[in-house]
Formats: C-alpha cells, structure tokens, sequence
C-alpha cells in the first residue's frame, strides 16, 4: 500500500467495521464529505490487511474491537509492514491507556459511538486541514497552527434539546436490549418521559445506529419497537 501525497486528489478511505449496517452509515458519512472518497469497506481484521495490499488507501476509519483480533493489533502490524496510512478510531472503548497506544501507531483522531454525521464530518475536515499543511513552518505558531487543526473546539453539538449524558442513558438501555425496546419502555428505564426518549432513539435512527419497527399485537395503535444496529462493544 502507498498512500497518496497530501494535498494532491481526494482523501482515499478504507471503512473498517464488523457490523454491516455501522459500516455502510459510516461510508455514507464520509461520502458526504467534500475530498473524500471511500476506496473499501471491510469487516473484519484480516480483509482490512487484505484489502490496504490491494488499494492505495490515504486513512483508515477503523473499529477498535473486530472479530478476529483488536483494531490496534491490526494497526501495529501494519506499521511493522511499513504502511503510514492515518487513523481515525470510530469505537465504543473509552480506556484511556488504549488512547495513548493508538496514538503512537498513528491514529490522529478518535471518535466515539454513538455519533452524528456533523461530530464525523467535523473530525474528517480537521484531518484535511492538517493534511494540506505543506512546505516547513517559519517558527513555533505555525507547527502549533498545524497540530491544533486535529483538536476539535469541543464535543459536537447535539440536535437542540438533546444532551449527551441523556444520549448515553439511552444508548446503554437500547445496547441492553437485544429484543428491542418502545420509547415508553426506554423512558422508565431512564427516568424521562416516553416524549422525550422517542426523540433520542429517533435521534439514533438517524444516526444509523438504531432501527425502528412496528410492534404487533396489542389492541390500539402499534407502538414502535426500537433496536440497536451498532457494534455493541
């Protein structure tokens, strides 16, 4: 594999996740992103390998927790190879210890599930921006102007009226779940109202990370039955 020079042509992608549904959200993603261009989705290590000998690849966006062996694993044999592709991490892990060994194999931003396509699109056009940066640096403010285009402003803003801590409640009790759950039954497990639990799970259907069907059976208008699409790790 040879990535492309920076600067020149659209950013090359490989899209490494072993759930299906997460993979083709997250290419859709990047293809909505001006200067990048999805070149591969895979699902597991070993077809990662496979295909970055293939097709020249620029950056992974790349699942920590793969069926056949940890994504840094992937990522440290790769190095050894010789293959300098960035990184993106798009995970559920939030070890600290893992942060810091993935960014010494390169990996420049880290993305945590759930997501919207503005938190993915913010990173993606920081890591351009980095990129581009070409030619040596006059002094210090411009090697510190280069580095801080990696370094998001802060967390990426929800819809209006939706807060983080609540999304991840949400997102645990729905994870929890593998029958799926109504928006009355996330509400009780959460402590808000069925109102406002059906906008988050709707939220996450957006996101490509929850499915949502009618639920049968009971006399009345059907509920809807949310289910959990996302890597569960």
């Amino acid at each position: 594999m040879t990535a492309g020079a920076p600067g020149t042509g659209a950013v090359r992608v490989l899209v490494v996740e072993d759930d299906p549904v997460a993979a083709d959200a997250h290419a859709l993603y990047v293809g909505r992103v001006p200067g990048f261009r999805v070149v591969g989705v895979v699902h597991s290590r070993s077809a990662a390998a496979r295909a970055l000998e293939r097709t020249p690849v620029d950056l992974l966006l790349l699942d920590l927790c793969l069926p056949d062996g940890h994504g840094l694993g992937l990522l440290r044999s790769l190095r050894a190879a010789g293959h300098t592709a960035d990184v993106i991490a798009v995970t559920s892990a939030r070890d600290l210890a893992v942060v810091r060994e993935g960014v010494s194999l390169g990996v420049v931003q880290y993305v945590l599930k759930p997501f919207t396509f503005a938190t993915l699109r913010d990173r993606l056009v920081r890591y351009a921006e980095f990129r581009a940066a070409a030619g040596e640096a006059s002094g210090q403010e411009e090697v510190d102007r280069a580095l801080g285009a990696l370094r998001a402003p802060g967390p990426a803003a929800l819809p209006k009226g939706l807060s983080t801590p609540t999304l991840s409640a949400v997102t645990g009790v729905l994870r929890a779940a593998p029958e799926g759950l109504t928006a009355a039954g996330a509400g009780a497990a959460v402590g808000i109202s069925r109102i406002t639990a059906r906008r988050y799970l709707e939220h996450l259907v957006t996101a490509g990370l929850a499915a949502r069907s009618p639920q049968y059976g009971q006399v009345g208008r059907p509920e809807l039955q949310y289910r959990w699409l996302g890597s569960a790790r």
